[in-house]
């Protein structure tokens, strides 16, 4: 079937120094190579965009590799199997894989998995029942674990990560949930979509004054996914023997040089607290657990889930670019090939990219 077939592919066209643009991506056109025993072709129909990738636009050394100039970017994508040469993977399966940002994809078998779509969108593997869920579960169950009654509060909290790990902390038996999220209509979404109990809009006012209002006798599970003056407040009111779960910085992923540490980091130390990095690749094992207890949770509504869609491979760069800017509620997805527009559409102004 690959004779002939030509897919799109989104490459990387340069690095950039603090914020990236649409000039840092290109779009080309790439003939799809024939099979290999063992490999699959797959028909991408979505695939995710993530705060990570921005780390992987640098040469910097990181916990995963860069990306190459002039090669096709990566990331976590579904799709349905239109050709194989495996005698594990049929034609005609759903599966998840890693190479995202193209059309098409020619896949080893071993670097796939087959998803049941059964009663769940296949796109919810890229987001509640995939790393995105796995990383809120872990963080909450392992790195800073809830407890019953605990104060728990967690930053980017309209995002994907963080709208399921607020849902996540009241099932795991937390008395209050607060998140921080930018902006009124977010932070409205966090109490009458997510269940939070407290919703603090960063923009307002300093994050500190706000959590410290919210939370007068100290927090003690954090997650956090931002950083800066959000992980500073989080320390602030962190009671004796708090629990933080590091999961990223998203506020500091476009600065052009190092970016300071919080200045009252020494109160850790006599607060006793716990600050704990992440990787969620670390955390694999727990996928069945997780996605056997999410599944039933979104089936019976205790989980709900969001996303924001963009249309067309054209537009993953503006939409790794929005998710940069808090642009997304819930997960920021690429809807491949013709589909409904029923989520929520992202719109953004963006340039054209160059195309060859």
């Amino acid at each position: 079937m690959t004779a002939n077939l030509t897919s799109r592919e989104i490459r990387l066209a340069g690095r950039p120094v603090g914020e990236p643009g649409a000039q840092h991506f290109e779009l080309v056109h790439q003939a799809v190579p024939p099979l290999a025993e063992g490999q699959i072709l797959v028909r991408n129909t979505w695939m995710s965009v993530d705060p990570y990738m921005r780390g992987r636009m640098d040469e910097t050394p990181s916990y995963i590799s860069a990306f190459q100039l002039g090669v096709a970017l990566e990331g976590s994508a579904v799709g349905e199997v239109v050709d194989s040469r495996s005698g594990v993977i049929p034609v005609g399966a759903t599966v998840s894989h890693f190479l995202g940002w193209r059309d098409y994809a020619v896949v080893d078998a071993t670097a796939a998995n087959v998803v049941d779509v059964a009663g769940v969108p296949p796109q919810a593997y890229l987001g509640p029942l995939g790393t995105t869920g796995l990383t809120a579960y872990a963080a909450l169950t392992e790195v800073a674990p809830v407890r019953s009654g605990d104060t728990v509060f967690v930053s980017g909290a309209a995002g994907a990560v963080g709208s399921v790990a607020g849902q996540l902390a009241r099932l795991l038996g937390a008395a209050t949930v607060i998140g921080s999220a930018g902006g009124p209509d977010k932070a409205r979404r966090l109490r009458t979509d997510f269940g939070f109990d407290v919703a603090i809009d960063y923009r307002a006012a300093p994050v500190a004054e706000q959590l410290a209002d919210a939370a007068p006798q100290g927090i003690d599970v954090y997650l956090d996914s931002v950083g800066g003056d959000h992980l500073a407040a989080a320390i602030g009111s962190a009671r004796a023997g708090a629990r933080f779960a590091l999961v990223g910085a998203v506020s500091s992923y476009n600065a052009p040089g190092p970016t300071p540490g919080p200045e009252n980091l020494f109160q850790a130390y006599w607060k006793e607290t716990t600050l704990r990095g992440m990787l969620v690749t670390s955390y694999f094992h727990l996928f069945p657990e997780w996605t056997e207890r999410a599944r039933a949770w979104l089936r019976d509504g205790s989980l709900r889930t969001a996303e924001t869609v963009a249309h067309g491979l054209e537009e993953a760069p503006a939409a790794l670019l929005g998710v940069l800017r808090g642009a997304n509620t819930g997960k920021m997805l690429v809807r491949l090939g013709p589909g409904d527009r029923s989520s929520q559409t992202m719109t953004a102004t963006r340039d054209a990219l160059p195309v060859r």
